[in-house]
């Protein structure tokens, strides 16, 4: 992996994220220089929770909320898969705001499993090759991006993914962006 030494990158979830999705690009990108912080939308006693597909996984203490955190300070964005996280994330206005900014500025944007509907619920899925976990497909294809069943899917500034078994292919890419 490239010397990622000087980036910051946010890891934006809420809770019931799916853990190696968080897990596996932070550790990828920490031990590359990177410097990863872990945004919260809602977090509950500094402390959001992981699962492992549908078994809860463990805790992680937050380093900042959603509202105590400023996009301008980050170089990419992480956004981890699980359905509730990212059911959760699309309906949170700031989060909307947060990835329709990185988009606008060309940063990275590694977004992977079911986190692809943050993109259709931002407005920036339209016109877009994407991929995502398959069941999600149709609310791309209905949002306007072209769904490809691939690893991993660069399109500009978006890298987007499918599911834990893609994290190596993820981890490259956002690293290739990044550097």
């Amino acid at each position: 992996m490239a010397d990622l030494s000087g980036k910051k990158v946010a890891i934006l979830v809420d809770n019931y994220f799916e853990e190696a999705e968080m897990t596996g690009p932070m550790k990828a990108l920490n031990d590359a220089g990177a410097k990863t912080e872990i945004i919260a939308a809602e977090p509950k006693h500094g402390e959001v929770q992981g699962l492992n597909h549908v078994d809860k996984g463990h805790t992680f203490k937050i380093d900042k909320t959603l509202e105590e955190a400023n996009i301008d300070d980050y170089d990419a964005l992480v956004l981890p898969g699980g359905a509730v996280n990212a059911d959760q994330l699309r309906m949170q206005y700031k989060a909307l705001e947060w990835v329709k900014n990185i988009v606008e500025r060309g940063k990275p944007l590694a977004v992977i499993c079911h986190a692809p509907w943050v993109l259709a619920s931002a407005g920036v899925a339209n016109g877009r090759r994407l991929t995502s976990f398959y069941t999600i497909q149709d609310d791309l294809k209905n949002a306007g991006a072209d769904w490809i069943d691939e690893e991993v899917v660069i399109d500009g500034n978006i890298i987007t993914s499918r599911t834990p078994d893609d994290i190596p292919a993820f981890n490259k890419a956002l690293a290739t962006l990044l550097a």
